[in-house]
């Protein structure tokens, strides 16, 4: 097999000439180095597999390979090799964000206006129900805690782990409650990476109901947990409605700042937590603005502008699809079936149960407002 030189290779002069002048970097570099390789290794694997025809045929892209490679190699060798972590998580996290920003040179403003106002209508539905019923449905009928409700919840419902992570310092949640969170949104974002292409397709055989890859796009980026797995569940479909999930997804990710203002203006009315202890005041709160959602619209604005040559956006395309290719391996990677035990029944029951109304429920949004606003 004749795999292509992996396109970061490129920044690899510059990459070494930093290095060179800061030892700090240079150890960072060199501890980051075996993960970054083995996410580079699935990825580059995902791809060529990807061009088999069996896969393009079936819908089966690169990026849902690359998942698969890094969930095999997770639950395999993956514990063995410690040395690999640090570079995993830099890949699932900061290479992630970056084929983000990237991949609104697939996108103009038109494409965004394309959406429209039922896209924004529907995030915000699915957004406010899907947590108003984590808050409801996790402390009356699985007796949780508020925090972990609060911080399950705003997983299912904004943009998983990093809405979790985002969360925790407004509700002043303990280190279990945001790694049972975490693991939630693993389980059940990974199982709709999957889920939702096969009932896409099984849709389109049996014309149960009316789904344009535009709309599968416009649900799967309303009611998916991750980014990254928007972007998967996406391009399983088509070009077309991945490029509709990630714009409405993104849509979804903005909304996550105003979501906590307000989170946090509800918790300094009501501040005696479950616990007994007092949260602390709005004023002390910093507020987590995902930078890659405006990283994202930058670069839009940019490719919207038709500014840059055409072949530096090719070129800019290939890498970021390799980019997102390494961030899905390094997210298979480490989604381990020990995460279904970590969770527990109960935080499980309300992340299922959750998942369930996203499908459901957020289908019905969907068509609701799309039937309102024909």
């Amino acid at each position: 097999m004749n795999l292509p030189t992996p396109p970061v290779a490129l920044l690899a002069p510059k990459v070494a000439a930093v290095a060179a002048k800061h030892p700090a970097v240079r150890a960072s570099a060199a501890k980051a180095l075996p993960g970054i390789g083995l996410a580079a290794l699935l990825a580059l694997l995902a791809l060529e597999i990807g061009k088999a025809p069996w896969f393009m045929v079936n819908g089966i892209g690169a990026l849902t390979l690359a998942i698969a490679l890094g969930m095999f190699v997770g639950n395999t060798i993956y514990p063995r090799l410690a040395a690999a972590a640090p570079g995993v998580a830099f890949s699932k996290q900061t290479l992630l964000r970056a084929g983000i920003v990237l991949y609104g040179l697939r996108l103009t403003f038109q494409d965004i206006a394309d959406v429209g106002i039922a896209g924004v209508i529907i995030d915000a539905l699915v957004l406010s129900s899907t947590f108003a019923l984590a808050w409801w449905a996790g402390t009356r009928i699985f007796g949780l805690d508020r925090d972990t409700a609060f911080l399950i919840g705003a997983g299912s419902s904004i943009c998983g782990a990093a809405a979790v992570m985002a969360t925790e310092p407004v509700v002043s949640g303990r280190a279990e409650q945001v790694t049972v969170a975490v693991s939630t949104v693993v389980v059940f974002g990974t199982l709709a990476i999957f889920l939702y292409p096969a009932l896409y397709h099984l849709n389109a055989h049996y014309q149960l109901v009316t789904v344009t890859p535009a709309r599968y796009g416009i649900f799967a980026g309303s009611t998916i947990h991750e980014v990254a797995q928007v972007v998967a569940a996406g391009r399983a479909v088509t070009n077309a409605a991945a490029n509709t999930a990630v714009i409405t997804k993104m849509v979804r990710v903005m909304m996550l700042a105003p979501f906590l203002i307000l989170l946090s203006a509800y918790l300094s009315r009501h501040p005696q937590r479950a616990s007994g202890r007092p949260v602390e005041s709005v004023s002390k709160r910093r507020i987590v603005i995902p930078w890659f959602a405006l990283g994202f619209v930058a670069v839009a604005a940019v490719n919207s502008a038709v500014v840059l040559p055409h072949a530096l956006v090719t070129s800019a395309i290939t890498l970021d699809t390799f980019l997102l290719a390494m961030a899905m391996a390094a997210l298979g990677v480490t989604t381990q079936a020990s995460a279904i035990r970590t969770a527990g029944f109960k935080p499980l029951g309300l992340a299922a149960l959750l998942f369930v109304w996203l499908i459901l429920g957020g289908l019905a949004i969907n068509m609701g407002v799309a039937a309102v606003l024909r």
